[in-house]
């Protein structure tokens, strides 16, 4: 099969055309994926997502909150869990790796994207072809998930999580938002608009939380962990 600028080696049985290949065929791709997945993210202990934007412009005026956030977080314990490219993900993994914990990045394949390309500062690094696959593994691995300020894709993983709790589908786990300038005006719309409007109720919106401050994050997720592991009769 010829070779295709940009792929990694672990995908290379996504290069089969669409039109050459049977449903059959793409079920077991997805299954080796996710079996794949499981077994490199075995052995991840308590975790939190932190989403946020790939692109530069968010990373130099929220860089710095990303990278002491996570810094803060695996000082308390936690490890680290982003989407492993530039950007905003980069600073959030570099602050888990120089604060001496588990730095994990699940990459997705993108072609012809920056984005694509695995940031350096990764204890464990993931790739996925499927973006579905991805999104269960950020959910899976867990217990609380920051969003700082992106695009569609970090809209995707936030609402996600917040879909998810609201329908009870994981854990109560906190939701927070960092970056209160950026968020609070997508807090107003949802208010305003969706509230107004009965697409969501008013208790929807409490699954929200906007900070901007990285110990106001260390607390929520603790206590919200060890609420659940005492509700579980697991040991923090």
């Amino acid at each position: 099969m010829p070779s295709t600028p940009g792929w990694d080696d672990p995908l290379r049985g996504h290069l089969v055309a669409p039109d050459r290949e049977s449903d059959a065929a793409r079920v077991h791709r997805i299954a080796d994926e996710a079996a794949a997945a499981f077994e490199a993210l075995a052995g991840v202990g308590k975790a939190v997502s932190i989403f946020g934007s790939a692109r530069s412009g968010p990373a130099d005026r929220w860089g710095e909150l990303a990278e002491r956030t996570s810094a803060a977080l695996v000082r308390a314990g936690f490890a680290v869990i982003t989407g492993g490219g530039p950007g905003l993900m980069e600073a959030a993994n570099r602050g888990a790796r120089t604060g001496g914990g588990e730095s994990i990045g699940l990459t997705i394949h993108l072609p012809a994207m920056a984005q694509e390309r695995a940031n350096p500062h990764l204890t464990v690094h993931v790739p996925f072809h499927y973006f579905f696959l991805r999104k269960l593994a950020f959910v899976k691995y867990a217990c609380a998930f920051v969003c700082m300020p992106g695009g569609f894709g970090t809209l995707d993983e936030l609402f996600e999580a917040l879909n998810l709790k609201r329908t009870h589908r994981m854990h109560p786990f906190p939701v927070l938002l960092m970056g209160s300038t950026y968020w609070t005006g997508l807090r107003h719309w949802l208010q305003d608009v969706c509230v107004a409007e009965g697409a969501l109720a008013e208790a929807d919106l409490h699954a929200i939380e906007i900070t901007d401050d990285p110990e106001v994050v260390v607390a929520r997720v603790q206590t919200c962990h060890e609420t659940l592991c005492r509700a579980l009769g697991i040991d923090a």
